[in-house]
């Protein structure tokens, strides 16, 4: 029977799949981080630089002083920082040196373990990423072998990727990333054993989604094949499209007989915070998700599906859902088959509807399907079909993408920007328009402290004062004693 670790995912896969990463936002994160801490996780995956975009546009928050507060809180759990190929809060491809000057700032605010996922399964470029971050202070690094279906991402693909990356120095372990959901027990079977072949000593991790009800399953199988440690969501934050819900799992696993050392009452206390944060905001809520063949074909993430529909709905175009999610597959294909996850899912979903709904395919090429094609974005896996590639050689949009600048030099960058910026802010300017960084620093320091209770009596203070007639509101109870006379409802501050 295996010993197996866990790492918690619901602060930024959950709550990117749930919630549109969205539902966190600092004071969240501090408020239930000295719990985190006492569960026993391997490591926490903590955010992306997706995530921090995020919280400096929509919530006016400052992404390096969250990094820097949980760090503090956390003490004992490493806080993880999840990288996606040279690129850094904008699409835009990164050179080397503002890669290396992110990874150096990511890791003397806090960031301890940094997992590199390149969505091309580009081995090379996942090494050049590992020893940056070594070289720029961080402790350890995992790698991705980025799972698909598809005829050239064989078990032996995977082992060749595996041993290129255990071979360096600067990998300290590998993880299977699954990112749709689609491996099965059975493929399991045959692809860990080919992975951990090659791979010596170095620890092999499993990162599955439940959308179409594979993950749990496929979870308990990895436990008997050598998988070191499991990705999971606690409470509301766990199962639907997001990761398997780390409370089931870990019952499943002693069931079996396998040792998983955490600390099952911090759990509890876990997810049920994430539990009553989605009761009083109003959040969904995961739930398990049956078996769907047909995801099999056109394996978008489960948002896109509905991001699909909806568009095609609006356009009154509904019929041709049928139609889409065929040529979904032909498209893949044609473009070497890309691994459908960020941004190559969003690429093929737009072509795809343009073929169908154009009347001709390829008539319409988005410009990110042709940065795709010219190597924006890396090395595609298998050369694009040779019709497709002159059809996208043939535009003139072609000619001037390819004349396209590339990121600035830093040197360049800085002189621009200001040479008085702190790298932190430097590195948002560099990333983000103007107005949105200032406005988060406008706004000053997040709250520390959230309440999962204050949302209901917010909004039934602001229902009740709302009434001109009230002059006197008096909420009461044991503990609790909030009066208001002739004022404006209060802020969550004030309560």
């Amino acid at each position: 029977m295996a010993d197996i670790e866990l790492v918690d995912t619901s602060l930024r896969d959950g709550n990117q799949c749930l919630w549109a990463a969205m539902g966190i936002d600092t004071a969240k994160c501090l408020t239930v981080a000295p719990i985190l801490d006492e569960v026993g996780y391997r490591a926490i995956d903590f955010t992306t630089s997706t995530h921090m975009g995020v919280a400096v546009r929509f919530k006016q928050e400052d992404p390096w002083e969250r990094i820097r507060l949980m760090a503090e809180a956390m003490p004992r759990t490493p806080l993880q920082f999840m990288s996606t190929g040279f690129r850094f809060i904008s699409w835009e491809t990164a050179s080397p040196e503002f890669m290396a000057l992110a990874f150096r700032t990511l890791a003397r605010n806090g960031i301890r373990r940094f997992c590199l996922a390149d969505p091309m399964n580009d081995a090379d470029s996942n090494i050049t990423c590992a020893r940056m971050v070594k070289q720029g202070g961080g402790e350890y690094v995992i790698a991705a072998l980025v799972f698909t279906l598809s005829p050239i991402h064989d078990d032996a693909h995977y082992a060749a990727c595996a041993h290129k990356l255990a071979s360096s120095p600067d990998v300290d372990a590998l993880y299977i990333k699954d990112p749709g959901g689609l491996l099965s027990p059975k493929r399991a079977a045959t692809l860990i054993p080919a992975i951990k072949a090659v791979i010596g000593s170095k620890p092999l991790e499993l990162h599955a989604h439940c959308t179409i009800g594979l993950a749990e399953s496929t979870y308990l199988e990895a436990a008997d094949l050598g998988i070191s440690a499991l990705q999971c969501a606690a409470g509301a934050l766990g199962d639907g499209i997001s990761n398997p819900p780390a409370e089931r799992i870990v019952s499943n696993l002693k069931s079996l007989g396998h040792t998983v050392r955490i600390d099952t009452d911090a759990l509890a206390k876990v997810g049920s915070y994430f539990t009553r944060i989605a009761e009083a905001e109003g959040l969904p809520m995961g739930s398990p998700h049956g078996f769907d063949a047909e995801y099999l074909q056109h394996q978008l993430p489960g948002g896109m599906v509905g991001t699909m529909r909806r568009h095609l709905s609006e356009s009154r175009l509904a019929h041709l859902e049928g139609a889409v999610v065929a040529e979904l597959a032909q498209v893949r294909r044609e473009l070497g088959w890309p691994i459908v996850m960020t941004p190559f899912a969003q690429m093929v979903l737009t072509q795809a509807v343009m073929n169908v709904t154009s009347g001709k395919r390829y008539d319409v090429i988005p410009d990110e399907v042709i940065r795709y094609a010219i190597g924006r974005f890396g090395r595609p896996n298998v050369p694009i079909d040779p019709l497709v590639m002159a059809r996208i050689e043939s535009l003139p949009r072609t000619r001037e993408l390819r004349q396209e600048p590339h990121m600035a030099s830093l040197d360049a960058l800085r002189a621009g920007l200001g040479a008085q910026l702190s790298d932190e802010e430097f590195l948002l300017r560099a990333t983000m328009p103007a107005g949105q960084v200032d406005a988060m620093r406008a706004a000053g320091p997040a709250q520390r402290r959230y309440h999962p209770g204050a949302p209901p009596i917010l909004s039934l203070l602001r229902n009740v004062t709302a009434r001109r007639y009230l002059s006197h509101v008096l909420v009461e109870k044991p503990g609790f004693r909030l009066e208001l006379r002739g004022r404006s409802v209060p802020t969550a501050t004030e309560i």
